[in-house]
C-alpha cells in the first residue's frame, strides 16, 4: 500500500504537533523498596514534523511504545524519544506519561497505610533532551487521638503540594515524597481535639517557602517549581515558587 503520509509535501507548512493522546498503558517503574512497581499510565506521544512530510501513521506511536514492553526508567524514557524522532523523521519528539504511584508506610499505631500519589514524566527531545518529573503530594493533618466519643480517624485533605523538577542525577520518587511530607507535617500543627489550625504556621506561603528551601539544598536537583494549594470551602488558595537553574 502506498505510504501517502511519507510522500513529500510541497506546501512548506510545518505540522507543529501530531500524535496520540490518553493511551492507557501498563508500565513498570522503579520502586526503592520493592525494586519495581506495576501501574497503569496515561500516555501522550507527539512529534513536530518538517514541512516536507504530510504526516505519519498514528499506529507507529503505539508500536514504538510496545517495543519497550512497559518497562520504563529514565534511560528507556529517553530511548523512546530518540526512536520517535528517528523513525518518524521528526524535528522534535515529546512524551507525557501520567501514572499513580503507591507507597506503603507504617503509621504510629504500627498499622500499614498505602497512599496513592499522582506522578508524571514529561519529556522532549529536539537538539537536547529535557525531562520534568512532577509529583502531587496530598497534605493531610495528623490523625487526632481516638477517644470514647468516636472521633473519626481521618480529617480529610488540607491541600496538595505539587513538585516539578529537573535533576542532574537519579532521585527516587519516595525521596521527594518524604522530603515534602517532612515539611508539611512540621507546618501542620493541629490540636488533638479542637482540630483548629494554628494560623501563624498554617499557610500556603509558609509551606511553599519551607519546601522550596529543602529542594534548593538538594544538589542533585537542577531546577524545580512548587505549588501548594489549600482546599478551602467554596474557593482555594495557592502559592507558587520557582527555584533557579543551578
Amino acid at each position: 500500500m502506498k505510504d501517502i503520509q511519507n510522500e513529500p509535501d510541497y506546501r512548506r507548512i510545518n505540522i507543529r504537533k501530531v500524535g496520540v493522546k490518553n493511551v492507557s498503558y501498563p508500565i513498570t517503574v522503579l520502586d526503592r523498596d520493592k525494586e519495581q512497581q506495576q501501574t497503569i499510565a496515561r500516555v501522550n506521544m507527539y512529534v513536530n514534523l518538517p514541512h516536507q512530510f504530510k504526516g505519519t501513521h498514528m499506529s507507529r506511536f503505539v508500536e514504538l511504545l510496545n517495543g519497550f514492553h512497559g518497562n520504563f526508567n529514565l534511560q528507556s524514557f529517553n530511548e523512546v524519544l530518540e526512536e520517535m524522532k528517528e523513525k518518524l523523521q521528526a524535528e522534535a519528539a515529546h512524551m507525557e506519561m501520567d501514572f499513580p504511584y503507591f507507597l506503603k508506610k507504617k503509621r504510629t499505631d504500627g498499622k500499614g497505610k498505602t497512599t496513592e500519589y499522582q506522578c508524571s514524566m514529561h519529556g522532549s527531545l529536539e537538539e537536547t533532551e529535557d525531562l520534568i518529573v512532577k509529583i502531587n503530594i496530598p497534605i493531610a493533618p495528623p490523625v487526632p487521638v481516638q477517644t470514647s466519643s468516636g472521633l473519626p480517624e481521618s480529617l480529610g485533605l488540607w491541600g496538595m503540594a505539587t513538585v516539578s523538577l529537573r535533576f542532574r542525577h537519579f532521585i527516587w520518587i519516595e525521596d521527594i515524597i518524604e522530603l515534602a511530607e517532612e515539611v508539611t507535617s512540621h507546618n501542620l500543627q493541629w490540636s488533638s481535639l479542637a482540630v483548629k489550625p494554628q494560623e501563624n504556621t498554617l499557610s500556603v506561603e509558609s509551606i511553599a517557602k519551607s519546601l522550596g528551601g529543602k529542594l534548593t539544598a538538594q544538589t542533585d536537583i537542577s531546577w524545580f517549581t512548587v505549588t501548594v494549594k489549600n482546599f478551602a470551602r467554596g474557593f482555594s488558595t495557592f502559592a507558587t515558587l520557582e527555584g533557579p537553574e543551578q
